[in-house]
C-alpha cells in the first residue's frame, strides 16, 4: 500500500513500501523515498543481480513499477470502500500485507540473489532496540493513517495532499539539523504547499476525519525517513532488505493494535467478504511491487525517477477519476499542477534545472 515512489509504502502504493538509502551523499537523498541499489558482497553473486537489471528496457521496468504501484492504491481502495468490497479495517489489511512480506523477504532470501545485501548489514541487537523498532513503528503508524484515509477521502485528493510529504521531510531535517534552508528550498516549499492547499480548497467531498488521517500519515512518513538519516546514518538498506527488517516489527505492531481498534470483526469478515483469492493477490501486488523497486532503481538516473513518479500520479489520479467515479475540479487540477510542478524542481539537481533552462532559452532564441 505504497507510494507515491515515496510509494509511496506497503499499502499506499508510493513504493508500496518505500524504502530508503540511508546514505546522505546528493544522489542518495534524491533517492530517499525509494532506497539506493546496494552492492552484493560476492563478485559472482553481483553479476547475477546486475545483470538482471541490464538486461531489461528502463521503460518496461517503469511501466511495470507504475502498473504495481497503482494497481495496489486503487486495491486497497476498493477492498476497503464501503461502497464496493466493504471491508472497513486498514489495519487487519496493512499487517496481512506486512505478515506476507514477511515470509516472502525469507524466501527470496533462500531462492534467489535479491537479498544479497544483507549480508553486509551489520545488525546487532542494541541497534535493532534502538534503531529497528522506534523506525518500525514509526512506518507502522505512517501505513495505518495513510490507509485510513482511503476510508472517507478519494485517491486523486490522496495523492494530491501526499505531495507535502516533500515538504515535511525537508521541515523536520531542518529541525534535526540535516538541511539547511536556503532561499531555493523557501520558494519552492511555498510553491508546493500553496499547490496542496488550492487542491484541497477544491475538493468537492472534503472529510475532515479522512484529511487529518491523512495529515498524520504523512507526518509519520517524514518522521519515519528523518530517522533513518539521523538513527541509522552510514548504513545502506535497499528496498528489499529494508521490507526483511521492518516487515516483522512492523506486523508485530499492528498485531498488538488490532484487539483495541477493530477487535474480532476483521478476522470473522475477512474470509467471507474477500476470501483467500483477494487477500492473497491483493498482498501479492504489494510485494511485487517492492520488488520492481529494486529494479527501477538499478536501471534508471534519479531525474527519470523523479518524473517517472509524477507521471503515475498522474495517471493514479485519471484512472481514479475513470474508474472509481472520483469528482476532481478545475481548481484541483491546477493546484495539483503547481505542487508536481514544485516537486519536480525540488527533486531535481539545480545545476540539472539550470541546464533544462539554457536549453529551453536557446529554443526560442533569448
Amino acid at each position: 500500500m505504497a507510494t507515491d515512489l515515496k510509494a509511496n509504502g506497503l499499502s499506499n502504493g508510493d513504493s508500496k513500501y518505500p524504502m530508503e538509502d540511508v546514505d546522505t551523499s546528493a544522489k542518495d537523498k534524491l533517492l530517499a523515498e525509494a532506497g539506493a541499489a546496494l552492492p552484493p558482497p560476492g563478485h559472482a553473486r553481483r553479476e547475477s543481480t546486475s545483470d538482471q537489471v541490464k538486461k531489461l528496457h528502463p521503460g518496461v521496468v517503469i511501466a511495470i513499477w507504475i502498473s504495481l504501484s497503482s494497481s495496489v492504491i486503487l486495491y486497497n481502495k476498493a477492498i476497503l470502500d464501503k461502497q464496493r468490497l466493504n471491508f472497513p479495517y486498514p489495519i487487519f489489511l496493512t499487517t496481512f500485507h506486512l505478515t506476507f512480506a514477511t515470509i516472502g523477504t525469507r524466501i527470496l532470501l533462500k531462492t534467489t540473489h535479491l537479498l544479497d545485501g544483507l549480508a553486509n548489514v551489520n545488525m546487532t541487537w542494541d541497534r535493532w532496540i534502538k534503531s529497528i523498532l522506534p523506525i518500525g513503528a514509526l512506518f507502522s503508524a505512517s501505513l495505518i493513517f495513510s490507509n485510513m484515509a482511503y476510508l472517507t477521502l478519494s485517491v486523486s485528493f490522496i495523492q494530491m495532499l501526499k505531495a507535502f510529504t516533500a515538504v515535511a521531510v525537508l521541515g523536520m531535517s531542518i529541525l534535526m539539523g540535516l538541511e539547511t534552508f536556503t532561499q531555493r528550498t523557501f520558494f519552492l516549499v511555498l510553491f508546493i504547499s500553496s499547490g496542496v492547499a488550492l487542491a484541497s480548497y477544491g475538493e468537492l467531498t472534503f472529510v475532515l476525519s479522512g484529511f487529518i488521517f491523512q495529515t498524520l500519515g504523512v507526518i509519520f512518513e517524514a518522521s519515519r525517513l528523518v530517522s533513518i538519516q539521523k538513527l541509522l546514518h552510514g548504513m545502506k538498506m535497499d528496498p528489499l532488505v529494508s521490507l526483511y527488517m521492518f516487515a516483522p516489527v512492523c506486523a508485530g505492531i499492528n498485531a498488538l493494535i488490532i484487539p483495541f481498534t477493530e477487535g474480532t470483526a476483521p478476522f470473522e469478515l475477512a474470509w467471507e467478504r474477500l476470501g483467500p483469492f483477494i487477500l492473497l493477490s491483493n498482498a501479492s501486488v504489494a510485494f511485487l511491487l517492492n520488488i520492481s523497486v529494486v529494479f527501477l532503481i538499478g536501471c534508471a538516473s534519479s531525474l527519470v525517477l523523479t518524473l517517472s513518479g509524477v507521471l503515475k500520479d498522474i495517471l493514479l489520479v485519471t484512472a481514479s477519476v475513470l474508474l472509481m467515479g472520483s469528482s476532481v475540479t478545475i481548481t484541483q487540477l491546477a493546484g495539483y499542477s503547481i505542487a508536481l510542478t514544485g516537486l519536480v524542481l525540488f527533486k531535481t539537481k539545480p545545476e540539472i534545472v539550470d541546464q533544462i533552462m539554457d536549453g529551453a532559452k536557446k529554443l526560442v532564441g533569448r
